[in-house]
């Protein structure tokens, strides 16, 4: 591996931003800070006083790899990852097939080896059958046990109460759960087709994927969690009532957290009438009061997490009418940009950014030796420069289905950088494919 030597950077790690150097190593941060310049290094980059924070960590992607090769694989989306600053992902199993088996989960690591361009890692899926795979799980195998406690495809709707009981008292991983009430939004899907048949409007789809729908899962799965001790991480919350379901005790000293997504920071119920089926999403984009509910929750600590639920489908499948169009939004080249929005706003600030997308799903998932900058830590970094308006634009997009729910906004800051184990990945819109990323390791 190169030595590289980061120059004049605005280093953004465990709430401080410091000004000085960067020296990295064998893949490693070697030193932080301070006037370096008189090192030697086989890369050296002047950043001219651009933000450097660690790479994000998404713990929520579907890259659609093995299955659905007509949306994405792993290294198309992994490509667009690394584009877009994030450097390590966690995987969803709800595949062809389903990762719901050791021998299922190692033959994702294996594909990702050989095509991914981020870290990776990926969750074992529960079904209602397979309790016997999740209580063998090797800790350091998964990211965690995924749950589906709402709709979902193949399988993986998990809807006996007798086998919730048994994956929360003996999982021996995290649990992350998608909370959703599936009878709830089947009663209201069928009241709204009577009503419009099969093309509803878009802008019903919080009433169909309902406030309601997402406490009552929600605050079942709290309930389990509680009654089991169970270690629960409860996936993209939208909702303000659900939010009042969490506290804002430091990370450490919680057994059950949250994350909040991109889209729901950034969207609106108001935006289904330019937007439609291009953010039809599950959970659903809802108000504009529930969305700045969540970004309060951010500040205050109720949410640790943000990630992106990443979710490709071809434009063709998202122009179809309301029940045809699949849900679900490619995310991850433009997250960061999304959320650095907010901090142009004065909402979020870079530390906190670095907080919620970095640190924390590292110290949550128990992720070694990431997340942060600091000294013997892998060199996961993203520069961003935060004076570089650009407007999204269709033929930018890197995703494998060639669209994104964000075409025409401007956004006023661009990732410039991304290095993944001290490896320059992508600079100012080329990559180096040289070096692969490489699967995380758990320290539990």
């Amino acid at each position: 591996m190169k030595d590289v030597l980061i120059l004049n950077a605005r280093i953004v790690s465990d709430g401080h931003i410091t000004e000085g150097d960067l020296l990295i190593s064998d893949g490693r941060i070697e030193q932080v800070g301070g006037d370096l310049g008189f090192r030697t290094a086989d890369l050296v980059m002047d950043v001219e006083g651009k933000v450097v924070l660690p790479g994000m960590i998404d713990d929520q992607v579907h890259f659609r790899d093995p299955g659905a090769p007509h949306k994405a694989d792993m290294h198309t989306e992994s490509r667009a990852a690394v584009a877009g600053g994030i450097t390590s992902f966690m995987d969803m199993p709800n595949t062809n097939p389903l990762t719901v088996t050791r021998d299922a989960l190692e033959q994702k690591y294996s594909l990702a080896a050989e095509k991914s361009l981020a870290n990776y890692a990926f969750y074992m899926g529960a079904t209602n059958d397979n309790i016997d795979h999740i209580r063998a799980l090797d800790p350091k195998l998964a990211c965690g046990v995924k749950v589906f406690m709402g709709a979902s495809t193949g399988n993986m709707l998990v809807d006996r109460e007798e086998v919730l009981e048994a994956i929360f008292r003996d999982s021996p991983v995290l649990v992350a759960t998608h909370c959703e009430d599936t009878p709830m939004i089947l009663a209201n899907e069928q009241a709204y087709r009577e009503k419009y048949g099969a093309d509803v409007p878009m802008q019903y789809h919080p009433q169909i994927r309902s406030e309601e729908a997402c406490y009552r899962s929600s605050s079942f799965a709290i309930g389990l969690a509680r009654r089991h001790d169970t270690r629960l991480h409860v996936l993209h919350l939208t909702t303000a009532r659900e939010l009042e379901q969490f506290d804002t005790s430091p990370l450490g000293f919680k057994r059950i957290t949250a994350e909040a997504c991109v889209h729901h920071l950034y969207f609106d119920e108001s935006d289904y009438d330019l937007k439609g089926t291009f953010i039809k999403c599950n959970p659903a984009i809802k108000t504009r009061e529930d969305r700045e509910a969540i970004r309060r929750a951010v500040i205050d600590g109720r949410i640790d997490v943000i990630g992106t639920d990443h979710a490709p489908h071809t434009l063709d499948e998202k122009l179809n009418t309301y029940f045809d169009a699949p849900a679900g939004l490619p995310l991850v080249q433009h997250a960061l940009p999304m959320l650095l929005e907010l901090y142009f706003e004065g909402q979020f600030s870079l530390e906190l950014i670095a907080e919620k997308t970095a640190h924390a799903p590292a110290r949550l998932f128990n992720v070694a030796e990431r997340g942060h900058i600091q000294e013997g830590y892998w060199a996961d970094l993203t520069v961003i420069d935060l004076d570089k308006r650009h407007r999204v634009e269709r033929e930018d997009v890197l995703y494998k289905c060639g669209w994104s729910p964000l075409e025409g906004r401007i956004f006023r800051a661009a990732v410039e950088t991304t290095f993944v184990n001290g490896h320059r990945v992508y600079h100012q819109g080329a990559f180096d494919e040289s070096a692969k990323g490489q699967r995380l390791i758990f320290d539990r």
